[in-house]
């Protein structure tokens, strides 16, 4: 029987809805990457806080990048046995787990959509992917 998946994510969670027949299955997982918040910073004597402003920067871009890779390779390995799979969510995240599946994985022809979508509770995301494969 083909399993049909429908994923919400964002850059902090992603919850999974699973249909098999007449049975779904609701999953969340947790990305425990960091916030984009930037930390309030003093300044430094004798040297250029710029230059140390711009590298704290990116190196914290450059681990939250690590940990949402990590969190979508996660996220995909839940969605291995699915026959279709439909991506909503907010803002760039979606984009960027469907293009680490394309880049990653098997899974991308099995990827139908990828809609924008604001949060939704658990409940209507059940209904959103039930009434997108009935």
């Amino acid at each position: 029987m083909k399993k049909n998946t429908g994923i919400w994510i964002d850059h902090k969670q992603a919850i999974l809805v699973s249909i098999k027949g007449d049975q779904f299955v609701v999953q969340y997982v947790e990305s425990g990457a960091e916030s984009n918040l930037k930390p309030a910073g003093g300044w430094k004597a004798g040297g250029t806080v710029v230059a140390q402003s711009v590298f704290n920067e990116h190196t914290a871009e450059e681990r939250r990048k690590h940990q949402y890779q990590a969190f979508y390779l996660k996220v995909m390995e839940l969605l291995a046995d699915s026959s279709t799979i439909a991506i909503f969510g907010p803002g760039e995240s979606k984009i960027e787990f469907a293009k680490a599946i394309e880049k990653v994985s098997e899974l991308h022809k099995k990827v139908t959509v990828v809609e924008a979508c604001g949060r939704l509770t658990e409940n209507q995301l059940v209904a959103k992917v039930k009434a997108f494969y009935l």
